[in-house]
């Protein structure tokens, strides 16, 4: 017997153990916890192409077969991570490796095998397997058996092997994985064909990794993500499974009250009827447990519906609820329900089956009286999305835990609301903890591209299978603020209709979206290319899901993702890692950046003056929405603010976690209250993002000239700005006469604090920034201290500018000092910043102490016109003389014109 739909139980990670045990605790007694243990994760998985392999499959699932020459197989993960990790292949995402790794991955079938323990203790009891994910297709063998199979990538399944298994033994199991039936033709980047068509016949299976075929931004992935990218773990139950759960809530408008309903369904797999009782408990932050339960008979081999609520239930009936809100607006406070089923004697009751799952309380709205348009707001406080997309998590689906921890860090960082998971491609249960821990909402989408990137999915009930098993699984998560059906269109009509109905019965309590780029405000496609700042103020959609800019990242990230040979060298090697022609205009852009900024001297250069582009266009990305916020708009997700490879374009941080100015650049515009110069009409705007009113700010302008002086100040009342609004403070008309200065501006509270502050250069002619090159050197004083909080090392970084000169873009970067390596990831409370002559800024690190590996740290700076005195002490501070243009050689890197 197998389920492909199951419960939030098959997701379980070892670091649930603790808190899984302890609420086990609570329900049962405790000679029924030891003998329930969690879920164990399979291990010593082997993997070879099934033309290698000699054998049907009783034979290769049997004790007597021995793999002979076999791969070391990588699970969860992919086949070309396996033959990557036992060095087949070299990295494929590094320079242009991917180029020469075979196409024939993606037509081969796989073997997985393993052998396991199956404990003892499961004597009488049923014996599961389950699958968190394979792509595509899946055919389980256990003992020379048959369990079952599995189809999609998104969907799992569940396979009971009682009939095939002894307790006490050992087992054997081989899973026949199967490439998706079409991978289509290559997407490749080249300088000579740019980054090539999006997509293609990848689309028609649905349910799978489409992108992997090649998109603008990830060239062509060899074996299309084909594997078992997700853990198997194994299990046993009783006669009665719970799955499934579901929990709700309603707030009371004061918040201070919460009433949750609990919903779940008990499935009997035996032949005949049971009764037994279904036993809750709740545990919220600081709080008592709120325990609960109820009798339920549930016929032979079929399935009773229970829900629970506070009118018969009244401990689900909360006071003084603990609310999950988005980052920026409170707390993400989650609550822990766990369920188990008993049959038999209550006072020695037997425990069928037992599962936990995470869920807030929250309330999620998307439309306010004066708007027609998209407006989400939570617990009644409406939220202007922030937002950026990711196309997908990494390329060949390499994405533990850590990894994605450190993503959404600094997302939240960032001061991001929302992540928009694209066609569905960053689907999987750490993901969505991730949003959930951090407070980033998810736009999150299914399984279908553009129409113009591909054909519609062939097989309907694989599709839906997979959409319900998503919907089933994730739905419990308060991160999730809106489903979506399609990127950039709608699904075919019959199509969009079965899954309304479908949507309205899986989660009534969400917005479903058909489509991306259409209905109730929302509007897609671009640009996707750099563009001067004071285009972003031109508003042609309420809720914006796409526009984008390249996003240059560090010269040690670029140094990192190609060899030394195509360093100085507009290549295929650059159009690999998505800077060529194409939406991005990456063939444009190198001369573009040189006329805007004055010429390049070489790579050190092009990523200096980069970083001025990321900023300028990323701060305006979102100061542009800002300056109409819940007037003309309601949202903007960028494209995108992740990487899928290493990459030139479309993200806040590199693929090796190092943050480029684009980050910094989106969390000075998302702060929460905020002052801004709309680079439109150069109005003084003040940003409250917050629920309540501000009174008594003050604005102070300040003025200069390219040579650091003075040349005008104002300050002005802002007497009221009301709740979630921007307001204009005052018009600034600039008194130098000189084409290029810079605008410094700061909002003080009605105690003089500084809530908020920015920096402007700015030109007569707008465009024209060339005369930055004539700034002179300015040499830093730092000074840095450290300790060590739990884990984490934290580092105070104060800068000082003692000269009268600008110091422009200040970069600090965490390294190793014996070894110069950097510290990845390393989390700056802000960075590339300006200080005018005479002024300090603190700036704090957090950063793992292990990733340290005993080295003392050092604090490298750069920036456009930025040198430093070096210290030694607990931590040394050194100019980062590997981002200095002089020195390294000049280059023909970008050609003057």
């Amino acid at each position: 017997m197998f389920f492909i739909y199951s419960d939030i139980r098959k997701a379980l990670r070892p670091t649930m153990t603790a808190l899984k045990l302890a609420l086990m605790a609570l329900l049962v007694p405790a000679t029924l916890v030891s003998a329930q243990l969690p879920e164990t994760t399979l291990t010593g998985w082997q993997m070879q192409d099934t033309s290698k392999v000699a054998g049907k499959p009783a034979e290769v699932s049997s004790a007597t077969f021995h793999p002979e020459g076999w791969y070391t197989a990588t699970v969860p993960g992919t086949v070309l991570t396996t033959l990557v990790d036992n060095k087949v292949y070299p990295e494929p995402l590094y320079g242009e490796n991917m180029r020469s790794i075979p196409e024939s991955l993606n037509k081969a079938d796989y073997w997985y095998r393993t052998t396991f323990l199956v404990p003892a203790s499961h004597k009488g009891r049923h014996t599961w397997l389950h699958f968190a994910g394979i792509n595509y297709e899946a055919q389980i063998w256990v003992n020379g058996h048959q369990a079952g199979s599995m189809r999609g990538a998104f969907i799992r399944g569940d396979f009971d092997i009682s009939a095939y298994i002894k307790p006490g033994t050992t087992a054997t199991l081989a899973v026949l994985i199967s490439p998706q039936p079409h991978p289509g033709k290559p997407v490749e980047h080249t300088v000579a064909n740019g980054v090539g068509k999006n997509g293609g016949d990848t689309a028609t299976d649905g349910p799978t990794f489409l992108s992997t075929i090649g998109w603008d931004w990830l060239p062509a992935v060899r074996d299309r993500d084909t594997g078992i990218w997700l853990p198997v773990t194994l299990s046993a139950s009783g006669p009665a499974l719970i799955k499934h759960p579901f929990v709700t809530s309603e707030i009371s408008p004061d918040h201070a009250t919460a009433d949750l309903t609990v919903a779940t369904t008990v499935t009997n797999i035996t032949a005949a009827p049971i009764t037994g009782t279904l036993i809750g408990i709740i545990m919220g932050p600081g709080g008592k447990p709120i325990e609960f339960s109820k009798k339920v008979s549930v016929d032979a081999n079929s399935s009773t519906a229970v829900s629970l609520d506070s009118t018969t239930v009244p401990a689900l009936h909360i006071a003084d609820p603990h609310l999950w809100w988005p980052n920026g607006y409170g707390e993400h406070r989650l609550y822990h329900l766990s369920l188990s089923f008993s049959i038999g004697d209550p006072k020695s009751p037997g425990m069928s089956d037992f599962i936990t799952t995470n869920f807030g309380i929250r309330k999620i709205d998307y439309s306010v009286s004066d708007s027609e348009n998209l407006t989400i707001s939570v617990n009644g406080v409406r939220i202007m999305v922030r937002g950026g997309n990711w196309g997908l998590d990494e390329g060949m689906k390499r994405i533990p835990r850590e990894r994605l921890d450190a993503q959404f860090h600094m997302h939240a960082l960032a001061n991001m609301n929302l992540i928009r998971n694209w066609v569905g491609q960053s689907t999987s249960p750490d993901f969505y903890d991730m949003a959930d821990k951090y407070g980033i909402l998810l736009w999150d989408e299914f399984f279908q591209p553009n129409p113009s990137d591909g054909p519609n999915p062939d097989d309907i009930p694989t599709y839906l299978a997979n959409v319900t098993d998503k919907v089933l699984r994730y739905r419990n998560h308060p991160a999730i603020a809106v489903w979506c059906a399609r990127n950039e269109g709608y699904p075919p009509k019959a199509l969009d209709d079965q899954l309304k109905i479908m949507m309205a019965k899986l989660d009534p309590t969400r917005l479903y979206q058909s489509n991306s780029a259409d209905g109730r405000g929302v509007s897609s496609h671009g640009p996707y290319y750099w563009r001067s700042p004071h285009l972003f103020y031109n508003l042609n959609e309420s809720f914006k899901t796409e526009t984008g800019s390249v996003s240059i990242p560090t010269i040690e990230s670029i140094q990192g993702m190609m060899p030394e040979k195509d360093w100085e060298t507009q290549n295929d090697d650059w159009a690999q890692h998505d800077l060529a022609h194409g939406a991005q205009r990456g063939d444009a852009y190198p001369s573009e950046l040189a006329k805007r900024y004055g010429p390049i001297r070489n790579l050190a250069d092009f990523v200096r003056k980069g970083q001025l582009a990321n900023y300028e266009a990323f701060r305006a990305m979102y100061e542009g929405r800002n300056a109409q916020m819940f007037k003309a708009t309601t949202g903007v997700i960028t494209w995108m603010s992740h990487p899928a490879q290493p990459s030139f374009v479309w993200q806040l941080y590199h693929y090796d976690l190092d943050p480029n100015s684009s980050l910094f650049a989106a969390k000075k515009a998302g702060e929460k209250i905020h002052v801004q110069l709309n680079e439109a009409n150069y109005g003084v705007e003040v940003v409250n993002n917050t629920p309540e009113p501000l009174t008594g700010l003050t604005v102070h302008l300040t003025e200069y000239s390219l040579a650091g002086k003075v040349t005008s100040e104002d300050t002005k009342p802002v007497a009221f700005v009301p709740a979630s609004t921007t307001i204009k403070a005052f018009q600034f008309v600039p008194a130098t006469r000189e084409a290029l200065y810079f605008v410094k501006l700061e909002l003080n509270d009605s105690n003089g604090k500084l809530v908020s502050t920015n920096f402007y250069w700015q030109n007569v002619a707008q465009e024209d920034f060339t005369g930055l090159d004539k700034l002179p050197t300015v040499t830093l004083n730092a000074e840095a201290s450290s300790r060590i909080v739990g884990d984490n090392t934290h580092i105070k970084v104060t800068l000082h500018n003692p000269s009268q000169s600008i110091a422009m873009m200040t970069h600090i970067q965490l390294h190793q000092k014996q070894s110069g390596k950097r510290v990845l990831p390393a989390f700056y409370s802000d960075n590339y910043i300006t200080l005018v002559p005479n002024e300090s800024r603190t700036i704090t690190i957090e950063a793992a102490t292990k990733d340290f590996a005993g080295e003392t740290p050092l604090v490298a700076i750069d920036g456009l016109n930025i040198d430093v005195k070096p210290t030694t002490g607990e931590v040394s501070i050194a100019p980062n003389l590997n981002a200095q243009p002089m020195h390294w050689p000049s280059s023909n890197l970008v050609p003057h014109q």
